[in-house]
């Protein structure tokens, strides 16, 4: 029987990756803190700032996808990851000329989400290029894993770099991550995947919509990715303001923000690995509804949070739970996606997800600075939990709500009989 246990190139695929994660997560808790603290950002600039991050996965998302089915995507890998290094690395050499500024930060957002677009259009569609289709689940699984654990001691470690090194030059810390990451792509191979028959290749357009009709027209994956984008909008109206709410109106410091950001870290290990087992006992339909709806149970208590230790110790033992359930959910989610999608189709498949939850997310940072300027933030932090109760009902409604095992398994899933087919995508690959 396949098994992850001594696969080089999965081994490979997912320490690049996580290393990765880990710069970026130093870059989480010194990206604020060189925005609002050393550039005494407005709110109006930190929602530019989040908007900047966000627009490249809406723009790019599906060209994006369209050249991870058409070009390798261990190439593309390596080479957004040397790119994006060089492009962080800008910000430790522009504040150690004196030439930082709010302008300089917008133009490393672009950049860098551009690049971060292109690179997760090949990364997660890769996955079931590793490994044989049974193993999809618990390879997503181990990864999430492992970015669990990369996020909490980027966190951790990045706060302490902030405390002794300073914000800026914490950066060069992730730029270093980038390169470690190309270098571990750069080892990894694939295995051969079934494909439909040779066809003259389509535009770039046409290309796109492919994609997008086959999430349309699939009864479990249409509200699988809807489902999702509706929860980034939500989600990304907390997130918009979450880091800057703790900064500024609770007055925790870098240090009481790196901690519940490392929390975060720890709940998604935790989440990660208890995936598995909850779509073994009660199924992934009801995995994802409860992922969902503990979500916003936890994270409320942020609006009742106000300065002080005992508060700082709420939030972060709220903010592990919370990702518990947000990534139980989340890999479920992913593994469903990727065993129900024809192999032809991985990439513009998860892209046109990435594009739906980047459209949502955009719209979610307009949306907040909206609603802060009008209302405080506060009151755009308080909309953003309600908005998120919404996805229980949307799943509820749906046919995902009955799936009782994982596709790929032995056994298929129930009430799908009428299912249309896909060539190459059945339900069990």
């Amino acid at each position: 029987m396949p098994s992850l246990r001594g696969h080089r190139s999965f081994q490979a695929y997912w320490l690049g990756e996580a290393t990765a994660l880990a710069g970026s997560s130093v870059s989480a808790v010194a990206l604020p803190v060189v925005a609002a603290m050393e550039l005494d950002a407005t709110p109006g600039q930190i929602s530019a700032l989040a908007t900047a991050v966000m627009a490249p996965g809406f723009l790019l998302a599906l060209p994006a996808g369209v050249a991870g089915d058409r070009y390798s995507k261990k190439r593309l890998m390596v080479v957004t990851d040397l790119t994006a290094a060089a492009v962080v690395g800008a910000v430790p050499a522009c504040w150690a000329a004196g030439a930082l500024t709010m302008p300089v930060l917008y133009c490393v957002a672009l950049l860098l989400g551009a690049l971060t677009v292109l690179h997760q259009a090949a990364a997660i569609a890769i996955v079931p290029e590793l490994v044989e289709p049974r193993l999809v689940p618990e390879a997503n699984a181990r990864t999430m894993a492992a970015f669990a654990v990369a996020a909490s001691a980027g966190t951790y470690g990045g706060t302490a770099a902030v405390s002794l090194l300073g914000a800026a030059r914490c950066l060069l810390l992730d730029s270093a991550s980038y390169l470690i990451s190309a270098r571990c792509a750069s080892r990894i191979s694939t295995i051969r995947t079934g494909r439909p028959p040779a066809r003259p290749r389509p535009g770039t357009i046409t290309a796109i919509r492919e994609g997008l009709a086959h999430v349309l027209r699939d009864p479990l994956q249409r509200p699988l990715v809807l489902t999702m984008a509706y929860h980034a909008f939500a989600e990304g109206i907390v997130t918009t303001y979450f880091a800057y709410y703790l900064l500024t109106e609770l007055d925790y410091g870098s240090t009481g923000l790196g901690l519940v950001l490392g929390a975060v870290g720890a709940g998604s290990l935790a989440g990660a690995l208890a995936a598995g087992r909850l779509v073994q006992r009660i199924g992934p339909g009801v995995t994802l509804l409860v992922g969902f709806a503990a979500y916003p149970m936890c994270g409320a208590h942020l609006l009742l949070a106000g300065p002080g230790h005992g508060w700082l110790i709420v939030l972060i033992a709220a903010s592990a739970l919370k990702a518990v359930a947000v990534t139980a959910a989340a890999s479920t989610h992913r593994s469903l996606r990727q065993q129900l999608c024809p192999p032809h189709l991985q990439s513009r498949v998860q892209q046109t997800a990435v594009w739906l939850v980047a459209g949502g997310r955009l719209l979610a940072t307009v949306a907040a600075g909206a609603v802060a300027a009008v209302a405080g933030v506060w009151t755009t932090l308080l909309t953003g939990m309600v908005l998120l109760l919404g996805p229980v009902p949307l799943l509820w409604i749906s046919p995902v709500r009955q799936l009782k095992v994982m596709p790929g398994t032995t056994t298929a899933p129930p009430d799908h009989a009428g299912r249309p087919q896909e060539e190459g995508g059945d339900l069990v690959r």
